[in-house]
């Protein structure tokens, strides 16, 4: 089973640029940030008639996550437990209900600039509850991960000028901290289990010419639980999609699982 995850940075800009990955890749399971859309204004049809199930978390003009999968869902939850008054459309997950069953949660984590401020603040609060989720989900026995857009560098091999990023939100040691402690659970970051590397990037800023220089990070990622970390077969960066007209600052990444 293929699942990927990517920002597209808004399905209205973008949606060629999906389109066109979709065919050429062909993923099993696509889980989408920032769509940027209201549920009843997203292109499902068009996905449909590609043969995916289609499940959103939208918001106007803002943020937004989708599911879209050839394999039918259940279980299917909007927004990261533990605030009832959070109305941001950051969360969803479903249960993939394959040979192995698999769950999959679609998450799109607070940026947090400015530093310090409000929007750091719900950083932070946000992966608490996202630890005590992500605590909860090791206790299943079924096969689960995580996998998104985490806005955030985990180590300094993940960006290519660790200086430029110091005081940035993205890359301050609480933001470093928090990640590692969900790790720590029990987690596998996917892609560094694969590619030790440096210098493999999943976003590039449009300006400065940032995707020309190379000057990346690492931010999206696949964070597997134990059951899932057993079928890992591969995960890869699809570093070339920055390269195409009109394209998302972030590039898909996608895992395969032997399901």
């Amino acid at each position: 089973m293929k699942i990927a995850t990517y920002n597209i940075n808004g399905i209205k800009a973008r949606l060629p640029r999906i389109l066109e990955w979709l065919d050429e890749t062909m993923p099993d399971v696509a889980l989408l940030q920032e769509i940027k859309s209201i549920d009843e204004n997203f292109p499902k049809t068009i996905f449909e008639n590609k043969g995916y199930i289609v499940e959103t978390h939208g918001q106007k003009s803002f943020n937004g996550v989708a599911i879209l999968s050839k394999i039918p869902l259940e279980d299917i939850r909007r927004g990261l437990p533990g605030d009832n008054t959070d109305e941001q459309a950051r969360w969803i997950e479903a249960t993939v209900m394959a040979e192995v069953p698999i769950k999959v949660c679609c998450l799109y984590l607070p940026n947090g600039n400015p530093v310090p401020g409000p929007k750091y603040d719900y950083k932070i609060s946000w992966m608490k509850r996202l630890y005590s989720r992500a605590n909860d989900l090791l206790m299943l026995e079924e096969p689960a991960l995580i996998a998104g857009d985490y806005n955030v560098i985990p180590q300094s091999e993940d960006v290519n000028t660790p200086a430029n990023w110091e005081t940035d939100a993205l890359f301050l040691p609480e933001s470093r901290n928090a990640f590692q402690k969900i790790v720590n659970l029990g987690f596998t970051d996917a892609f560094r289990c694969i590619n030790p590397h440096p210098m493999n990037y999943t976003f590039w800023d449009f300006q400065a010419g940032a995707w020309n220089k190379n000057e990346g990070i690492r931010i999206d990622h696949f964070l597997l639980n134990p059951n899932s970390a057993d079928l890992l077969k591969d995960c890869q960066i699809d570093r070339y999609m920055r390269g195409r007209e009109k394209p998302s600052d972030h590039v898909p990444i996608w895992v395969e699982l032997d399901i």
